[in-house]
């Protein structure tokens, strides 16, 4: 009796004949892949601009200008202090251990290494070359040492290089450096996984190592770029115009003489050498006698490539969670509405990058602030009582321009005045503090009015006129103070 089928996905049929598939666990099925796949999307990385155009949306938008820090310690003053002190860490002599890179551009690497290689790893390491004993130094993945099988603590084993318990938590990494000439190899040293950040995104609870977050769409692009590569030589060599001299009468070979006599019973004379000739726009030019021309012209237009590629940049998009907008920078076909949806649709895209970025901040901002207390740069007696307090802290990213900002002004005022958001919360999807961005207003208000006379509007110490209308009086003869804003 033929066995029932159920789903389509797995009949075995002649259809499904070539799909050979099997089940293993993540680590098994990735390691025989990850160092081919590192390598060809590097190459694309190298070659390919829609593999840059992908990238480069990802780092714009996940580091973008920078990610700003905001101390929450309860303590205004200190938050400055800690925020200052960070500021200046943020240098790149301060914080890179090789000095060449500031945070936020080792956070933009770091983000195009995972695209590319599938992760990175940020190493702690505590020097007094900064203001503070802590710098950082980014390994690529390549520098884990594979070849190490001998754990450091019975009981563990050791898988690419990383040590793990037997619950896959890390406890270790070897790694060994890439030798700065090529060519000589350095002994592997080993870092604690207290001391390393493993920047890379975990798809299975078997997965134990990093797999190129472009795995998915480098073969279209790869075969995207091998047909654009066959359509530019079409397009070349049906641009080309050729010329052949086709002798009537011909002459000896290298003397010039004729074999015979020249047409119109002439005598014979020496022929014309075309060696070296070529041609120019509207010259003109002497054959010799009895030779004409023959011309190639190749007829005929290149495939009409544009729909093509637009469809695989399409696909390649969607494959990485971004829309075609934002990858192919092609607006020609959006609306206002379809590229806000778009932005909407990115954004959470971007979000899942943004949140795995920030943890790595985060272990980063809890070693620094530690460092900057046990050198004294930031005093606080009862710091390590009340750590997690001192330790409190957001990112700020800042602000994207709007398509419209007129009506993205709009949507704030109304917002604001229905109370279906805050100016606190305002204040932090434009990437700033909500009370300094009020102290901010309130000092240009009181500059323009008692410096010059002039003002501005705004709600100051009883003052009527508001920056969105008229404050109401609250029943005790004083207006509404707290409209500034909405």
């Amino acid at each position: 009796m033929e066995e029932q089928r159920h789903y389509d996905a797995g009949d075995p049929s002649r259809l499904n004949a070539n799909w050979r598939v099997s089940n293993q666990s993540a680590e098994y099925t990735d390691r025989y892949s990850r160092d081919t796949v590192r390598a060809r999307a590097r190459d694309l990385e190298r070659n390919s601009d829609m593999m840059n155009a992908v990238i480069g949306a990802f780092v714009r938008n996940t580091v973008g200008g920078g990610i700003t820090l905001q101390a929450e310690t309860g303590s205004q003053s200190l938050n400055d202090e800690i925020e200052t002190l960070w500021k200046h860490w943020c240098k790149k002599q301060n914080c890179d251990v090789t000095g060449t890179q500031s945070l936020g551009q080792m956070l933009r690497m770091a983000v195009r290494r995972k695209k590319v290689d599938g992760g990175i790893l940020f190493v702690k390491r505590y020097t007094r070359d900064g203001i503070v004993p802590f710098q950082l130094q980014l390994f690529e993945v390549d520098e884990l040492d594979g070849t190490q099988f001998v754990p450091k603590h019975q009981g563990n084993r050791v898988v690419g290089g990383i040590e793990y318990t037997p619950y896959n938590r890390p406890v270790g990494y070897w790694l060994r450096q890439y030798p700065v000439d090529g060519f000589m190899e350095t002994n592997p040293v080993y870092i604690e996984a207290k001391d390393a950040i493993f920047y890379f995104s975990k798809r299975r609870p078997s997965q134990l190592r990093e797999m190129s977050d472009m795995s998915q769409t480098i073969t279209r692009i790869r075969d995207i770029n091998e047909f654009m590569i066959a359509v530019a030589v079409k397009q070349r060599i049906e641009a080309c115009l050729a010329i052949f001299i086709k002798r009537v009468v011909p002459f000896a070979k290298g003397i010039g003489e004729g074999i015979g006599r020249a047409l119109g019973g002439g005598p014979l004379r020496m022929g014309k050498s075309y060696e070296g000739k070529t041609i120019s726009p509207g010259m003109i030019g002497e054959l010799n006698d009895g030779d004409e021309i023959e011309v190639v012209n190749p007829q005929g237009q290149a495939t009409d490539a544009a729909s093509y590629i637009s469809l695989q940049q399409h696909l390649i998009s969607s494959g990485q969670g971004l829309s075609y907008e934002s990858v192919a920078r092609d607006m020609k076909e959006s609306t206002y509405s379809s590229a806000r949806q778009g932005m909407i649709e990115d954004g959470m895209t971007y979000a899942e990058e943004t949140e795995l970025l920030h943890e790595v901040l985060d272990e980063i901002y809890e070693t620094f602030l530690i460092s900057a207390v046990l050198a004294g740069k930031i005093r606080a007696a009862d710091f390590w009582e009340n750590k997690q307090q001192y330790l409190a802290h957001r990112w700020v990213k800042p602000p994207k321009p709007w398509i419209d900002p007129l009506k993205e002004a709009s949507a704030v005022k109304v917002a604001l005045q229905t109370g279906q958001k805050t100016w606190k919360q305002l204040a932090a999807e434009n990437g700033s503090d909500w009370q300094t961005q009020i102290d901010d207003i309130a000092d240009v208000l009181e500059y323009a009015r008692e410096q010059h006379g002039i003002d501005l509007g705004g709600v100051i110490f009883g003052q009527t006129e508001g920056l969105y209308g008229e404050a109401k009086d609250d029943g005790g003869g004083n207006p509404d103070a707290g409209t500034v804003g909405g």
